[in-house]
């Protein structure tokens, strides 16, 4: 599968409509909430006694394990390519724009003040700065209906069907930036315009941990081995919550009728004591199947099941490498 490895550079942010004004993503699961108040206690307590840090440890890894479990809770406002591409243009193309119009309706209000009039020099360098912002101006409208023009190509593009457009889409609008946070990562690839396919690197070793902290009677921190039931299945609510966050960015983000997750994760090959990765969930998503539901209310091992998909999973052992669905004609 081809990886993203798009060079686009062009401004879509305009088109995505994201309200990111500092760069990251607003979330709005209780789980994500959840964690920003731990962050808030950690920096507080972090002169406090030792005790306190330790119920804080337990605190942050529940919250880590509500977090993994709902990551299917957050996606980004859907993309109304249909309404970029009919927007009208924000001025006539011949005609000055709004930001030259007011810039011009102050130079032809200048009325320079007392002291302007009594030197000549200071009326001219101000009336010299007025004109100065008519050229910049029209500059910024130039830029403006050059974003317009933009807009509307692209999303032409995205409406019929382009995958380049489809991959510049998702590497600007970067849907998955948190997945980092779990170590896991994805990579994206169509030749087709009504289906995305997506291979999710779980990397269960490093996103689900192997124990689980407690606090004694007394307030001492304990550190004892999950259960393997209690691994795996922490492990299937990981992996079936982001393969359906996948599906909901991709849904969110480009055009498709279809988004297959390929969910690859690695295991130990004990024929030579290496580790390889294997397929462990190939499910199909549809667009159709996606609407009308309660992302906050769903199971997302329940929510899966709706869905083709080829997966063998038990619980004392986990997941096993299953074929790969793959695109019909």
């Amino acid at each position: 599968m081809p990886k993203v490895g798009i060079g686009y550079t062009g401004n879509l942010n305009s088109l995505t409509k994201k309200k990111k004004t500092s760069g990251k993503r607003t979330y709005k699961s209780a789980a994500q909430k959840k964690k920003e108040e731990i962050e808030a206690k950690k920096a507080a307590a972090a002169k406090e006694d030792a005790q306190k840090q330790d119920a804080l440890r337990v605190e942050e890894q529940e919250n880590y394990f509500d977090l993994i479990r709902s990551v299917h809770k957050e996606c980004d406002e859907p993309i109304d390519w249909a309404a970029i591409r009919d927007a009208a243009p924000p001025f006539q193309k011949d005609a000055p724009g709004p930001a030259e119009q007011a810039a011009a309706k102050a130079l032809a209000d200048y009325d320079p003040g007392i002291s302007a009039k009594l030197f000549k020099s200071r009326a001219e360098k101000e009336r010299k700065a007025l004109e100065d912002a008519v050229e910049a101006a029209k500059q910024e409208d130039a830029a403006t209906f050059t974003a317009w023009q933009e807009s509307v190509k692209f999303a032409a593009r995205m409406l019929a069907g382009d995958t380049d457009a489809y991959l510049e889409a998702i590497a600007e609008a970067d849907p998955f930036e948190d997945f980092a946070d779990y170590g896991s990562d994805l990579e994206f690839g169509t030749d087709r315009g009504d289906v995305i396919e997506v291979e999710f690197r779980v990397k269960s070793e490093e996103a689900v941990p192997e124990t689980r902290l407690s606090l004694t009677k007394t307030g001492k921190l304990s550190e004892k081995a999950m259960t393997k039931t209690e691994r795996y299945d922490l492990i299937q609510d990981y992996v079936c919550s982001c393969c359906v966050r996948v599906a909901r960015e991709m849904f969110a983000i480009v055009p498709v009728e279809a988004v297959i997750v390929h969910a690859v994760d690695g295991a130990l090959d004990t024929s030579t004591g290496r580790l390889s990765e294997d397929t462990i969930l190939s499910v199909c998503f549809t667009r159709d199947g996606f609407e009308d539901i309660v992302f906050d209310r769903i199971d997302p091992s329940d929510f899966v099941d709706r869905f083709e998909m080829n997966v063998k999973f038990n619980k004392t052992t986990g997941y096993h490498p299953v074929e790969r669905l793959s695109i019909e004609e």
